[in-house]
């Protein structure tokens, strides 16, 4: 009986610690000198946005000279458009920290005139808190945000395993 119940302990402390992870700050691009205009690839940055995991509660850090450059929240329309005009958010201290607080896509691009539509701005896609719980798919790439929302399928299956997994574990710490 007792070899149970430390055993349900035990599978309780591991869910709770693999199913709670910390919130990272990511420079953007990988490196200090990365929010500027691209000199290869015009889609640099979004590259490296789809090699990257964004969890809610992840910042993103942008490094750059301030007075010469800014980072501006934008919407889908406002990315596509390199729309400078109405931004969601806009900033421009040079070290600029964002939270990103909820799943989805964010669009950011750069204040500073002509540097957008030269290659420089960002999507980046944060996964849903449940995923922590369940298979991970790979994120839209920025050519597919473009085109408009993907609708992933939901399972029920998947969720309804997720739970009974959950309450199989607390029922067992009960017992």
């Amino acid at each position: 009986m007792a070899g149970s119940r430390s055993a349900s302990a035990s599978l309780l402390l591991l869910f709770l610690l693999f199913g709670f992870s910390a919130a990272k700050e990511l420079l953007v691009g990988g490196n200090i000198n990365a929010w500027k205009i691209p000199s290869s690839q015009p889609d640099s940055l979004n590259q490296w946005a789809e090699r990257s995991r964004f969890r809610v509660g992840d910042y993103l850090v942008w490094k750059y000279e301030s007075g010469k450059d800014s980072v501006l929240e934008v919407t889908r329309e406002g990315y596509g458009n390199c729309s400078t005009s109405n931004p969601i958010k806009e900033y421009s201290d040079g070290n600029t920290k964002v939270k990103l607080e909820r799943p989805g896509p964010f669009y950011f691009i750069s204040g500073a005139k002509g540097h957008c539509e030269k290659g420089q701005k960002l999507i980046v896609v944060v996964m849903s808190p449940r995923h922590t719980f369940t298979a991970i798919s790979p994120a839209p790439s920025p050519a597919e945000l473009e085109q408009g929302p993907a609708v992933a399928p939901t399972s029920t299956a998947t969720t309804l395993q997720v739970g009974l997994g959950v309450l199989a574990i607390f029922v067992g710490f009960l017992i």
